[in-house]
C-alpha cells in the first residue's frame, strides 16, 4: 500500500442557531468561534483504498500541507501511528486554541496531526477489514456516554437548551461559564426544567480566577446534580489545583493533553477525574494512565464534524477508563456533520461504528455546499499533492 494522491478540502460549517446563539448569550458570552475553518483530508492509495480526516478548527493551510508532502509515498501499514511524527512548522500552531486552553504548556506538534492519524488509521482498518477500535486494541463497549452541551446563556434559554437535550436522551450538560454569570440561577432553572437525575458540568475554561471565588461557588451549588468543575483556574499551577482539591465538594476536572501534565496532576492530586484531548493514540494512553490511578475520563472536543467525531467514538470505546459522559455531540451543534449516514445516538449514548475503519462515508454533496473557495494566503480552498 502506497499513499499516491492526498485531497484537501477546506470547509466552514457554521454552527445551528439554536444552542449557542450568540444574540441570545450572557454579554461577551463564550460561544464557539464560528469563522473558523476546517479541512477534510482523503488520503488515496495505489490499491484504491481512501481514508477520511479532518483536522482541528482553524488549523493553517501551510501545516496541513507540510503533513501531505511528507505523507505522499509512504505506505500507512509501515508507520507507527502509536508515535506518529510530522514535519512541524511552529508558527503554524494557534496557541490559544491548542495550548491555552487545554494544557500547562503549548502542544508541541504539528497541528494537523489529529486529521491524518485518523484518515492512516481509517486506511489501515480497511486494508485489514476491521473497525479502528480494533486498532487500538479491541472494545470495551458498544455505545459511549455523551452529555448536551451549551455556550453561555441566559437561565431561561439555558433551560429550554438543557430540556432539549433531555428530549434527545441525554442525561446531563455541559455549561460554558465565567464568575459574573449568573450561575446559581442557571443551574436552578437546569434543575427545574430538567429534574434531580439530570447531571450539569461547569466549565469556565480557568476563568473563574481564585480559589475563594471557585469554592464560594461550589458552596452555592452543592445541592445541585454537579457533575464536576473543569478548569477553573488557570493550569500553570497544579498546586493550586491540588489545594482547591482537598476543600472542594464538587469533583474536580482538569482538561489536558500531554502525559508529562497529566502524570503531574496525578502525583499532585490536582484532579478526580480528566477531560483528555490529543490525538486518538494520545488519549488512549493517558486514558490507561488514569486507569493506573483509579480515575475516570471523558474526551473532549471541539464541536466537530462527524469525521473527527466518530474517531472520538472509536478510542472513547477502546479505553476503559472512559466513564464520563464525552463531548461528542458535533452533529446537535452544526448545520452538517458532512457524512451520508451520522452517528447513531440512543439514550445518550452514541453507538460505536463497526465497519473497516472509520466505519463513515464523506458526503460529497455536503463538502461542496460547505466549501471555501480561498486559504490562507491566496491558496487555493480545494488542493491536491501527487506522485
Amino acid at each position: 500500500m502506497k499513499i499516491i494522491r492526498i485531497d484537501v478540502h477546506r470547509v466552514h460549517v457554521p454552527m445551528s442557531t439554536a444552542p449557542v446563539d450568540p444574540t441570545a448569550a450572557v454579554k461577551d458570552g463564550y460561544v464557539p468561534t464560528e469563522d473558523l475553518h476546517k479541512h477534510i483530508i482523503e488520503l488515496h492509495t495505489d490499491d484504491g483504498f481512501a481514508g477520511l480526516g479532518e483536522t482541528w478548527k482553524g488549523t493553517p493551510d501551510r501545516a496541513v500541507r507540510a503533513a501531505a508532502e511528507f505523507l505522499l509515498g509512504k505506505d500507512p501499514t509501515r508507520m507507527s501511528l502509536q508515535y506518529l511524527e510530522l514535519p512541524h512548522d511552529s508558527t503554524a500552531v494557534n496557541a490559544r486554541d491548542l495550548g491555552a486552553m487545554v494544557a500547562v504548556r503549548p502542544v508541541d506538534h504539528n497541528p494537523s496531526i489529529h486529521a491524518f492519524e485518523v484518515a492512516l488509521a481509517d486506511l489501515v482498518g480497511q486494508a485489514h477489514g476491521v473497525p479502528i477500535h480494533q486498532l487500538l486494541g479491541g472494545s470495551v463497549r458498544d455505545r459511549v456516554l455523551v452529555h448536551y452541551w451549551s455556550g453561555r446563556l441566559p437561565p431561561e434559554a439555558l433551560a429550554h437548551v438543557a430540556r432539549e437535550g433531555q428530549q434527545l436522551g441525554f442525561g446531563g450538560i455541559k455549561i460554558k461559564c465565567i464568575l459574573e454569570d449568573p450561575n446559581v440561577e442557571r443551574v436552578q432553572a437546569i434543575y427545574e426544567a430538567c429534574g434531580p437525575d439530570f447531571r450539569i458540568s461547569l466549565d469556565p475554561n480557568q476563568r473563574f480566577r481564585s480559589m475563594e471565588d471557585t469554592l464560594a461557588l461550589a458552596e452555592a451549588l452543592v445541592d445541585y446534580p454537579i457533575e464536576v468543575f473543569e478548569d477553573p483556574l488557570p493550569k500553570d499551577d497544579l498546586r493550586a489545583y491540588a489545594e482547591l482539591r482537598r476543600h472542594l465538594l464538587i469533583p474536580l476536572a482538569l482538561h489536558m493533553e500531554r502525559p508529562d501534565d497529566v502524570l503531574q496532576a496525578i502525583r499532585l492530586g490536582a484532579a478526580d477525574v480528566f477531560n483528555l484531548r490529543g490525538t486518538m493514540s494520545t488519549v488512549h494512553r493517558l486514558g490507561y494512565m488514569a486507569e493506573v490511578a483509579d480515575m475516570t475520563i471523558w474526551r473532549g472536543s471541539g464541536l466537530d464534524l462527524g469525521i473527527l467525531d466518530a474517531s472520538y467514538v472509536h478510542v472513547c470505546a477502546a479505553t476503559p477508563s472512559c466513564t464520563l459522559g464525552s463531548d461528542i455531540i458535533g452533529q446537535f451543534m452544526r448545520e452538517d456533520d458532512l457524512i451520508v449516514e451520522p452517528l447513531t445516538y440512543e439514550s445518550g449514548h452514541v453507538l460505536v461504528p463497526q465497519g473497516p475503519g472509520l466505519g463513515v462515508v464523506l458526503d460529497r454533496d455536503a463538502l461542496s455546499r460547505y466549501a471555501v473557495e480561498r486559504g490562507d494566503s491566496g491558496m487555493p480552498g480545494t488542493w491536491s499533492v501527487s506522485g
